[in-house]
């Protein structure tokens, strides 16, 4: 970076993830400059804001003159919009990699084509082809669009074939826009991510494997370091490496793999920052959003170790009390700047610690502070087997 100017960071979307990038960009000696198409996207609240949709190719087009480079914080930026872009700016993680990770079926095949396992699969894209889909990969299983979908949106549960009518009845119109897939269910014995990094010059780096706890498809809980044997968090990685090499991509993104039976199965990628890893932002030396900022601007990234264990608590909807938070020690508050709305992730919490032990002291009287004992309890069991 020139000492004489500030290198100026593009960001497609204003949300919360925009707005964290915003903030870790800022130490860095980087500006930064939000698309977004509401005017009151929170990240506007730390960054300079443009108001436009991604079609108004004027607006991109002074976007793209005012900044070094772009990358985007959540990944239903359309493709086309970051491919016009990019014959115009440098953009990271490239289109490429953005419009895989669009398509639910392009996403199942790459991770198999590099070595990933996943649950059983079919394109739907008639009533006649959701009716052989079934046949193919029994039930219970998942109905979802391929396209658009995020935080359990465009999906259908399938307990048996009877369901499929009303599967349609929700999904069916989709089909004809972007085509469905048809999953088999998993019954979990865990949900993991790995979120990993790599810079411009192909320096990749991985955070310590997390695990993650959902509720009604959207993210309640992220516990890092996962206990796991070493073995698997090894594979963890070397399968994070080998799709960024495969995609050539630079930034952070988060691989989201179930765990059953000893084995890991891919279920999504996120090509971007991701809310399963907030955590690193008090509970590891460098966090996502710094590197992400890092490796797109092209210098060199930063460490990805954890201080010690850590957890998030991700609040949905609405705000609670903040005061339990701030007066429990290392226990850190986020909000987002965003309006109430259910199933809105309006904000965060990170509770850290040395050890295990004061960990689950920690949350166990936090959680109860703040009446959220139910939420907590998964993780404090997960605790208590370290």
């Amino acid at each position: 970076m020139s000492a004489h100017r500030q290198p100026v960071l593009g960001i497609l979307g204003g949300g919360q993830l925009a707005r964290m990038l915003a903030l870790a960009a800022a130490p860095l000696g980087v500006r930064t400059r939000v698309v977004d198409s509401a005017a009151d996207a929170c990240a506007g609240q730390v960054a300079a804001l443009t108001v436009a949709d991604w079609t108004d190719k004027d607006a991109l087009a002074r976007f793209a003159e005012a900044v070094d480079v772009v990358t985007f914080d959540f990944e239903n930026v359309p493709a086309e919009t970051a491919q016009w872009l990019a014959d115009r700016v440098a953009v990271f993680p490239n289109p490429q990699a953005l419009a895989v990770a669009q398509d639910r079926l392009a996403e199942k095949t790459l991770f198999r084509d590099c070595g990933l396992a996943t649950p059983a699969y079919a394109a739907v894209d008639t009533r006649r082809g959701l009716d052989f889909a079934l046949e193919v990969i029994g039930t219970p299983a998942i109905l979802k669009t391929r396209r658009l979908g995020y935080d359990g949106k465009g999906q259908f549960r399938l307990r048996t074939a009877a369901d499929a009518d009303a599967a349609w009845a929700v999904l069916g119109a989709a089909a004809a826009q972007h085509g469905l897939i048809l999953e088999a269910f998993v019954p979990f014995d865990g949900e993991l991510s790995v979120l990993a990094v790599r810079g411009r010059d192909g320096d990749l780096r991985t955070w310590p494997l997390t695990r993650n706890w959902h509720h009604q498809g959207v993210l309640s809980l992220s516990l890092a370091p996962a206990r796991a044997d070493d073995a698997l968090k090894a594979q963890a990685g070397a399968l994070a490496r080998t799709l960024a090499e495969r995609l050539d991509y630079v930034g952070v993104f988060a691989l989201e793999l179930f765990l059953k039976d000893g084995q890991l199965l891919g279920n999504e990628m996120a090509p971007r920052v991701h809310n399963s890893g907030h955590w690193t932002i008090e509970g590891a030396l460098t966090s996502q959003f710094e590197n992400h900022v890092r490796s797109v601007l092209g210098l060199p990234l930063g460490d990805t170790a954890a201080r010690g264990p850590a957890l998030m608590f991700n609040w949905i909807g609405a705000l609670p009390d903040p005061a339990p938070v701030l007066r429990t020690s290392d226990a850190h508050w986020h909000d987002y700047g965003k309006a109430p709305r259910e199933g809105r992730k309006v904000g965060h919490a990170t509770v850290c610690a040395a050890d295990a032990a004061t960990l689950a002291a920690r949350v166990d009287a936090l959680a109860g502070a703040l009446g959220r004992q139910a939420q907590a309890a998964p993780a404090l069991a997960e605790l208590a087997r370290w």
